[in-house]
């Protein structure tokens, strides 16, 4: 059979561009368009500052400590908030992966995805709040007192507000990494002698080392980006003053979109400096699979 007489369909196939590669296309038309485009315009956008010098807006924000210390705001909030949940996520995770009921409790325990930040902050205002249920039975307890007990509009509120829903999805992706390592590993080390703190070291960190890193991250930029908890449960000019709010300050507050737009890279590098640091730290305890697959 001559080389024109090869179906089209059959060419695509036989160069790897078959009808499921070809189904890949949608999706990268929709990244170009919802990511790459708008980070590439952003970034340009920073370079052009009103007063013309190409790194203004850089060294602006880095010459005023009121714009380079939400760096540290920022950070000092998502760290210890990522830190948290995923140390907690992880002995929820092993408990719940042997529960008859795991469904159940799975679905309850990520009901506060559904719910929203908005929604999560409005609920803590009522509760936490100086007349809310919380410090009223504190009152009556005689534990404290709603002007000694501030649990909202300070760094505490916005903490607790990023662990709640921040939580759920540390969990869910942690849960998925604990149910993927075969029981029998565990089993073989209790036969011979380990005990539950020595598997967990030799066994399961290994092999969850890889998953941990990749869920630290993603629940890292999560926190990273918070913005209606800070403004609603915080101290939006003082201390969760963090760096979303000053791109968003500097954009429809300042109509500077050129420097909300530099804000905005500098988040995106600390990021990323921070994701580039956990990975390739993530080979220090395991350089194999992401986790042991079952069977």
């Amino acid at each position: 059979m001559s080389g024109s007489a090869i179906p089209f369909r059959v060419r695509l196939a036989a160069s790897g561009l078959d009808g499921v590669t070809l189904l890949v296309i949608p999706a990268m038309v929709l990244i170009l368009a919802l990511f790459v485009y708008p980070f590439s315009y952003g970034l340009i956008l920073s370079f052009h500052p009103k007063d013309g010098s190409f790194l203004g807006n850089y060294g602006h924000f880095f010459s005023d400590p009121f714009l380079y210390g939400t760096i540290y705001t920022t950070l000092a909030l998502a760290l210890p908030v990522t830190l948290l949940n995923l140390v907690a996520a992880v002995p929820v995770a092993f408990r719940i992966r042997r529960m008859r009921h795991q469904r159940l409790i799975t679905t309850i325990l990520v009901l506060p995805i559904t719910l929203g930040t908005v929604l999560v902050a409005e609920g803590m205002l009522n509760y936490f709040g100086p007349q809310g249920w919380f410090i009223r039975t504190l009152s009556i307890l005689g534990l404290g007192s709603p002007a000694s007990i501030k649990l909202v509009h300070n760094y505490w509120g916005v903490f607790l507000s990023l662990v709640i829903t921040g939580f759920p999805f540390t969990f869910l992706l942690t849960l998925s990494y604990v149910s993927g390592i075969d029981v029998a590993l565990e089993n073989a080390a209790a036969t011979l002698g380990a005990r539950s703190a020595a598997r967990f070291r030799t066994i399961f960190l290994p092999l969850l080392a890889p998953g941990l890193a990749i869920t630290f991250c993603l629940s890292f930029v999560q926190a990273y980006s918070v913005f209606p908890s800070a403004v609603l449960l915080g101290a939006p000019a003082g201390p969760t003053r963090v760096i979303s709010i000053a791109a968003y300050e500097a954009a429809f507050e300042q109509y500077d979109y050129s420097l909300a737009s530099a804000i905005a890279m500098v988040m995106g590098a600390v990021q990323l400096v921070v994701v580039v640091g956990v990975l390739m730290s993530r080979s220090l305890f395991y350089r194999g699979p992401a986790a042991g697959a079952k069977g």
